[in-house]
């Protein structure tokens, strides 16, 4: 059943027209009067809804049921990264979504090759928000991820984070990732992973200095898309 992002509250027997992304997408779908779909409002449990009236831009839907579904990891998962260039961080907060990230913190590190600010930075954070709702909408989440305000490192580690904190690091006293799962508690996890060429050593070491530990995913070396997503997968969909 296809499957939209409804960002309104959605009472059952309620009457609603679908706000304009969705809408545009069951008129691409070429969907009729009487078709059913499912819709999500992000903040959890999915609807399931019938399109009562197709007009040239609007689309009328009646809400006939809730379901209270989760498919959450049971591990909250935040992820930090240094934005990779070019169209890889679309690609990374796609597979994110997918794999159960909680939230994701785009961070601009001193090795960072894309530098957003001002305007530029929030259309990019909009957009990267589109991409985490479609994510969504695809691999079935009902609740939707959200795409913080790109950041630098220093403002980021000076904000309020869960109390287990991870560091993708390249030094030699790293912890394999798998040994440090193990000490891991259900609580919130926030990982955090460098740009191309990683973390500046200052950089590091202030992470490490805000209680991060530091940890490895063995002897590859991972692209900067790779290996948040490598790390990610092992935390919600490992033990």
């Amino acid at each position: 059943m296809p499957r939209f992002h409804c960002p309104t509250p959605l009472p059952v027997g309620a009457t609603l027209e679908l706000p304009d992304g969705a809408a545009r997408h069951v008129q691409v779908l070429r969907l009729q009067p009487g078709d059913a779909i499912t819709l999500f409002n992000g903040v959890g449990g999915e609807c399931e809804a019938r399109i009562t009236r197709m007009g040239r831009s609007e689309v009328l839907v009646e809400v006939a049921a809730h379901t209270a579904i989760e498919r959450e990891a049971p591990r909250e998962v935040h992820l930090a990264l240094g934005m990779p260039a070019n169209e890889r961080m679309d690609w990374l907060v796609e597979k994110a979504t997918e794999l159960g990230a909680a939230s994701l913190q785009p961070l601009q590190a001193e090795r960072s090759v894309l530098r957003l600010s001002g305007e530029r930075a929030e259309k990019k954070r909009s957009h990267w928000q589109g991409v985490a709702i479609a994510a969504c909408e695809q691999s079935g989440r009902n609740r939707v991820p959200t795409v913080h305000a790109v950041s630098s490192v220093a403002a980021w580690l000076a904000s309020g984070l869960p109390v287990q904190r991870l560091l993708l690091s390249l030094q030699p006293d790293s912890i394999p990732l798998s040994l440090q799962m193990a000490r891991l508690s259900s609580q919130p996890v926030v990982f955090l992973s460098g740009p191309e060429g990683g973390l500046s050593p200052a950089e590091e070491q202030a992470a490490r200095a805000q209680g991060f530990v530091p940890v490895s995913l063995g002897a590859r070396t991972l692209r900067a898309e790779t290996a948040p997503l490598a790390a990610l997968a092992s935390l919600t969909l490992g033990p």
